[in-house]
């Protein structure tokens, strides 16, 4: 019998320890990342009131693309970043959800940081 790590248990382990380290607040909120196999969402979260400010997905009626690629988490960077600059934001944490930082996640934080999103 084969026993696989359970990699889902161990992402959220890694992302409970860094959210002990990473908070946002409403002048400079979390920009957190996840990631799916179809899909990737990213929302700008201030943790001292526990709400979401901006929020961003591939699942949006009026994204068209396959969202499961770099090029599609790039333009969930881009438009984050748009609506944060609707609203004023121009300063987040990042929070790369206990994924490494390569790949779809690197894609949408240089997509975030193109729209005009610093961090």
């Amino acid at each position: 019998m084969v026993n696989r790590p359970d990699t889902k248990a161990a992402r959220q382990k890694r992302h409970k320890r860094v959210r002990g380290k990473v908070s946002g607040t409403a002048d400079r909120p979390r920009l957190c990342v996840f990631r799916s196999l179809q899909h990737i969402y990213a929302q700008l979260i201030d943790d001292t009131k526990g709400v979401t400010l901006v929020s961003a997905s591939t699942v949006e009626k009026d994204f068209a693309d396959y969202g499961g690629n770099k090029s599609a988490a790039r333009k969930v960077g881009e438009l984050i970043a748009q609506r944060a600059a609707e609203k004023k934001i121009t300063e987040c944490v990042f929070d790369r959800g206990g994924y490494i930082y390569h790949g779809r996640v690197q894609e949408l934080a240089e997509g975030a940081r193109e729209g005009g999103l610093k961090f």
